[in-house]
């Protein structure tokens, strides 16, 4: 059984190795950010050490034994459904993935504080900060259509066509990378979903409002990108 100040360091370790993680999510406004992630590696730390020494007074006990192993188990998978909350679906995009594997591997890096793996809980702590901050410029330069920004627009193809829409995107000195097109559920109304090149945000805005000018545009909906 660790000492009293052992037990508050190893709690006190895993709070700022989460806060370190989390200070990096929360600057990009996701809903899992800082006291989340401080959270979820402090409570792995506290299962941990319930875990590997919270029985030791039943030990040599007659037909008891203990398997240190099985809390911590139970934590790598019961963390999923705080990941799952934190992931979002609108339309076709997904979002959130990234935050949810960082609250997941936070609350490994928890555990391996809990279990007196200090230099390895650290060494993750700083793998994960390079993985989410760092390699961010070279993903963006590998997909960059991927990150492309994209508008969804709502038409009555009876009062306009994607003729007009195209004239406005060039009116505002943009091009379409890619245009898809479909029919939706109320009569003469179709959505047009316009990809575009990485462009400043005015600019983007700017084009919002050209498009909604335009008649025989309903709605018009502007996923502002996140990272994630």
């Amino acid at each position: 059984m660790p000492r009293l100040e052992e037990i508050l360091l190893r709690l006190m370790l895993a709070a700022v190795l989460g806060s370190v993680v989390g200070i990096e999510r929360e600057r990009l406004d996701w809903a899992a950010g800082l006291r989340t992630h401080m959270l979820v590696c402090l409570g792995s730390t506290l299962f941990m050490l319930v875990s590997a020494f919270g029985f030791a007074d039943i030990l040599g006990t007659p037909g008891i034994g203990l398997d240190p192993s099985r809390i911590a188990a139970q934590v790598v998978s019961g963390v999923g459904f705080l990941g799952a909350g934190t992931i979002i679906l609108r339309r076709e995009a997904v979002r959130g993935l990234t935050t949810a594997a960082s609250v997941w591997t936070v609350a490994a890096v928890g555990l391996a504080v809990g279990g007196g793996l200090y230099f390895a809980a650290i060494s993750a702590t700083v793998l994960i900060l390079v993985i989410l901050a760092g390699i961010k410029p070279l993903e963006r330069r590998l997909f960059p259509k991927r990150r492309a920004p994209r508008i969804f627009l709502t038409v009555d193809r009876r009062e306009t066509s994607l003729v007009a829409v195209m004239t406005e995107v060039e009116a505002a000195g943009l091009r379409v990378l890619q245009v898809v097109t479909e029919r939706e559920d109320a009569p003469h109304r179709d959505r047009i979903q316009l990809f575009l090149p990485r462009s400043p945000e005015p600019a983007l805005i700017a084009l919002v409002d050209r498009l909604r000018a335009i008649p025989g545009v309903y709605k018009i909906d502007y996923p502002r990108y996140l990272e994630r």
